[in-house]
């Protein structure tokens, strides 16, 4: 691990440190926190006027009512230097459980996982199951996925910290919906150590084939919805990490959603900015210990 890299671990650490210390203040000086407890409910039913709007107030009016353009529906990318990676047709995926009521009925997070690798044709599959495109009109301005999205806006960024997955180097991808390809962030030698430290340490989310990490674009909810944006781009989260539960499943693997995580690092770690990009949830996906595929 070169100088750079171990600086990058120093960092995180003194980050998970810090966030120690905020959680154990919050305990100390947990008669006055009710407050917060208050303000989090209130936000959890939303912004009190319709679609958090006020028509007689400019500034309290979405960018979308003001005719300002669409944002993108997938973070750019340099085109001419970026390195892609075409995923297989998630249709040649092998399913070992195709009745839904097992699949939802054998659901439970998984902790332990094989050492087998992933096959490519099954992380197309789960790709295609948390975010694959079926429409997109000839404006560009929504498109339908495999999961539902508050008025079509899809928020979400796929990222993937890849460990073991037949025919992938080991590194860091971001998933590109629109062209069903993987955008290769590169690799360094401490994304294992740095993932073990941003999820306080929890040494299963590191030794995971894949890992998934979902940022938010908020422009993308707020353009439509303004205040009320919020609430409904994290109940999207949930569809996502959903479909991926399920889509894990009936193809023998497992899942472990991941809502604990020291965000300043889980943002460096994809290479967010903490403000117009934010990690929201992430989980973690392998095969059994002892399945037949090991």
């Amino acid at each position: 691990m070169n100088q750079k890299e171990q600086a990058r671990l120093k960092t995180l650490n003194r980050i998970l440190e810090g966030q120690l210390r905020v959680k154990e203040a919050a305990v100390v000086d947990g008669g006055n926190m009710s407050r917060h407890i208050n303000e989090l409910r209130e936000f959890m039913k939303g912004y009190p006027n319709t679609f958090g709007e006020d028509p007689r107030n400019p500034e309290a009016q979405s960018d979308e009512r003001k005719g300002l353009p669409t944002p993108p529906l997938q973070k750019p990318y340099d085109e001419k230097t970026s390195t892609l990676i075409d995923l297989l047709d998630p249709g040649g995926a092998c399913l070992v459980h195709t009745d839904i009521r097992v699949l939802i009925r054998q659901r439970r997070s998984l902790r332990a996982y094989a050492d087998s690798a992933i096959p490519l044709v099954s992380l197309s599959y789960l790709l295609w199951a948390t975010q694959g495109v079926y429409t997109i009109p000839k404006h560009r301005t929504w498109s339908l996925r495999s999961v539902p999205s508050a008025g079509a806006r899809h928020p979400y960024e796929t990222y993937l910290h890849v460990s073991r997955v037949s025919g992938l180097s080991p590194g860091l991808y971001r998933y590109l919906p629109l062209s069903h390809q993987l955008l290769s962030l590169g690799t360094r030698d401490s994304l294992r150590e740095e993932l073990f430290v941003l999820t306080d340490r929890e040494a299963f989310v590191a030794d995971a084939p894949l890992t998934f990490i979902w940022s938010c674009v908020p422009y993308r909810g707020e353009w439509r919805y303004h205040t009320m944006s919020h609430k409904s781009m994290l109940i999207d989260a949930g569809h996502i990490c959903q479909n991926l539960a399920l889509a894990a499943e009936s193809i023998g693997c497992g899942s472990c959603p991941i809502g604990g995580y020291w965000q300043e690092g889980a943002d460096r770690f994809i290479g967010a900015d903490g403000q117009d990009e934010y990690v929201v949830y992430m989980a973690s996906v392998g095969r059994r210990q002892g399945s037949e595929s090991d």
